[in-house]
């Protein structure tokens, strides 16, 4: 799966110009992710249609868009299991660049992992992935 990030200006209202360039083209958001660094935005974001959003994104100015490999994994929703998880990546050196919940229910809680580029392989094979 893919995400989107987008790096710009930690003003007030970049969250909102951000969704409503996805939402006025009838893409949907499914999960986000949004921070501040630095004088900096960062907002991680799975759609379910990201050529579309990106296309949106890029009509922005002085915004920075990527397109990242995400693995959107399936856990059991009950204490230490985010834990279990991670130290299977953190066993294989996998390197996490970022982690959210994109959904939860009551007998499961599926999150985006985004390693580093170069750990993907690793981190599917250590969460038996293929």
């Amino acid at each position: 799966m893919k995400e989107i990030v987008v790096v710009t200006a930690n003003d007030v209202g970049a969250l909102a110009t951000i969704a409503e360039a996805i939402g006025g083209l009838g893409v949907n958001i499914e999960a986000i992710s949004a921070y501040g660094l630095g004088g900096k935005a960062v907002f991680r974001i799975i759609t379910n249609d990201v050529t579309s959003a990106v296309k949106a994104m890029s009509r922005i100015p002085n915004v920075e868009v990527q397109e990242a490999e995400t693995i959107v994994y399936q856990m059991m929703n009950r204490p230490g299991e985010l834990g279990k998880i991670t130290r299977k990546l953190a066993n294989r050196g996998v390197n996490i660049e970022s982690l959210y919940i994109v959904s939860k229910k009551q007998d499961f809680t599926e999150v985006a992992i985004r390693p580093v580029e170069k750990d993907i392989a690793k981190a599917k094979d250590a969460l038996g992935m293929r």
